[in-house]
């Protein structure tokens, strides 16, 4: 079974230090938060060719400012670097991220992808919150391929837009416009925005539901365009 924990942002230029900061804290909070998983020292870069990376903000800084000069474009587009790595039998996680961009077009991201065996229970709004913390996304969610068919099928959901799966983040200016009738357990993140805890794991209908009175009030509405800001 793979889920997904993403967060989504318009354009901030940030240094390669700056990123390195923020990956470093991802990766020790996926870590800790996932400890059957039993994540090995060293994450793996998929690149050509494949190079291990430990939680290390030196050789993050090294691997970001690596893949900044290879792209010549990613000043506009973000500096991209995807990790991953195998632990337990059944594990394995995926970490990808696109920031530091400064496009009026092209979101920016950080996406967990977790591969685990069935019938797993996930930290889903927990990890969800870490990636509010470190990366101060517009919003996020917690998902899978259900939830995102489901949307798209259901609810004229379109890839790019903002949306909720099981769990949702939504920045400041987005959690103010949350209905007071939705009922969902809400934790707020540390600095910014709110973490909603939406439905439970395959509970599809609740979750489309949810997206669409939140499509309703306007905390859903997408980041004008050309996007002139990194959150609503």
């Amino acid at each position: 079974m793979r889920r997904l924990v993403r967060g989504f942002w318009g354009p901030r230029e940030e240094s390669v230090e700056e990123l390195a900061g923020r990956w470093k804290a991802t990766l020790d909070q996926v870590t800790r938060l996932l400890p059957h998983a039993a994540l090995p020292a060293e994450w793996t870069a998929v690149s050509a060719p494949a190079s291990s990376v430990p939680s290390d903000e030196g050789v993050l800084r090294a691997a970001l400012q690596e893949a900044r000069a290879a792209d010549d474009w990613s000043k506009g587009t973000g500096t991209a670097l995807r990790l991953t790595a195998a632990g337990a039998p059944g594990w394995t996680v995926e970490v990808s991220g696109l920031a530091g961009g400064d496009s009026g077009f092209l979101l920016q991201s950080l996406v967990i992808g977790i591969r685990s065996p069935e019938d797993t229970e996930l930290p889903g709004t927990q990890l969800l919150a870490a990636v509010a913390e470190f990366w101060q996304p517009d919003f996020g969610d917690v998902t899978d391929d259900d939830v995102l068919d489901a949307l798209e099928d259901e609810a004229e959901y379109g890839v790019g837009d903002p949306c909720v799966g099981r769990a949702g983040y939504l920045s400041p200016a987005r959690a103010e416009l949350v209905p007071a009738d939705l009922a969902a357990p809400r934790t707020a993140v540390p600095g910014a925005g709110v973490v909603l805890d939406l439905a439970t794991e395959g509970d599809v209908d609740t979750v489309v539901r949810a997206f669409e009175r939140l499509r309703e009030t306007g905390a859903l509405r997408p980041l004008p365009r050309p996007m002139d800001r990194a959150t609503l």
